[in-house]
């Protein structure tokens, strides 16, 4: 990393740790209740969660950390390790465990699987666990690498979003876009579908890229940042873009979700002030959000009016949320998983998976939610 970049990340990393440790942070008095974890309350639960199983995949975990389902398997990784997990049994399939600190992973399409490490190093993996290639990307990494259309897809903490060849990682192509001198350290993810790249960037903007040449086919605000300091302007697409039928939709951190309408040019179909640290996920009908104070809110994808706000989790530090069949599930710093009705957010149930803070995000299936927590373990927690 050049040393201005380091420096500007360093800065970045400080400030959304005090930006997402709020109950610890300096600029509050002791006194200051406002921003303290609210406690658990009790309630009827309404549902039955349960571990259906645990499979460890390495140490540690982090922001930059996200389990990858693709087909009938996970793909998951760890500062210390990547591993393929049978979704059904939970049984590791193949780990590999690379002589470098992995700072994000994992990525897959079920053949290549990637991950990336702290210097920057990006690493491949072949569908039976053996290391294919390594390469180089122009600064650290601290997002899952995407892997699609014969491409893995890494962003850096110079804004610079770049592609190797799935097979023999060789650069394909890479974008760059001026970035602001703060950015958030949380959950963030690129998705790739249809062809195209598409990642969030921390200027508040969605960027469409071809995947297999690097052209830029569409880019437009989600929100614009605003304010006198450049702690004020922070402005982050956090989270994973989201496509819903023909919408494309995106959060920002002190800004705005917005939902663009793919077929009418990417034109806005609607957009609402909204502040998310974590980001966004949706079922047919709704998109349901954690705000930077961790109230959830589930608002309509027909026109963005919110359908119910759920303030029972207030500054329990949630994870970015998961749709399962049956609820809304978050996870918080504790270790819990809570579950929400989808209709009205009313709390159903919840399950300590132990494991210290989740903080990455959660990812919905048909036979549960998959959380990662933050000693390495993957958990599979059911509900009735």
């Amino acid at each position: 990393m050049q040393p201005a970049v380091s420096r500007r990340f360093l800065r970045a990393s400080f400030m959304a740790l005090s930006l997402l440790s709020l109950s610890a942070c300096s600029m509050f008095s002791s006194s200051d209740t406002r921003y303290d974890p609210v406690e658990l309350t009790q309630y009827e639960a309404e549902v039955a969660a349960a571990v259906r199983w645990s499979a460890p995949i390495g140490s540690g975990g982090g922001y930059g950390f996200a389990p990858a389902v693709v087909g009938e398997a996970v793909f998951a990784a760890t500062p210390n390790a990547v591993a393929k997990v049978d979704l059904a049994s939970g049984r590791v399939l193949w780990r590999a465990t690379p002589d470098l600190t992995l700072s994000a992973g994992a990525g897959s399409d079920g053949n290549t699987t990637a991950v990336a490490a702290s210097d920057g190093t990006v690493i491949a993996f072949d569908s039976a666990g053996a290391e294919k290639w390594r390469a180089r990307a122009t600064s650290a990494v601290m997002i899952p690498p995407a892997v699609g259309h014969d491409v893995v897809v890494v962003r850096s903490t110079d804004y610079r979003i770049q592609a190797f060849d799935a097979e023999t990682g060789e650069p394909r192509w890479e974008v760059q876009r001026p970035g602001p001198a703060l950015a958030l350290k949380t959950s963030m993810q690129m998705l790739i579908t249809e062809g195209l790249v598409i990642s969030g960037l921390p200027n508040g903007r969605l960027i469409a890229i071809n995947a297999m040449n690097g052209a830029v086919q569409w880019e437009a605000p989600v929100s614009i940042s605003r304010g006198a300091t450049d702690l004020e302007r922070i402005n982050d697409v956090v989270g994973a873009p989201q496509v819903v039928g023909p919408l494309l939709c995106g959060v920002t951190y002190q800004g705005r979700m917005t939902c663009f309408d793919i077929t009418q040019g990417g034109r806005p179909a609607w957009d609402i002030p909204f502040s998310s640290h974590t980001g966004m996920t949706h079922d047919d009908r709704h998109a349901y959000a954690a705000t930077q104070r961790d109230v959830v809110q589930a608002v309509s994808l027909m026109n963005g009016e919110q359908v119910w706000s759920q303030n029972a989790l207030r500054n329990r530090r949630l994870a970015t949320p998961a749709v399962v069949p049956a609820a809304v599930a978050v996870g918080d710093f504790e270790g819990y998983v809570h579950f929400l009705a989808r209709s009205d957010g009313r709390l159903l149930g919840r399950l300590n998976v132990g494991g210290g803070a989740v903080l990455s995000p959660l990812v919905g299936t048909a036979a549960g939610v998959l959380v990662q927590t933050g000693n390495g373990n993957l958990v599979l927690v059911g509900v009735n």
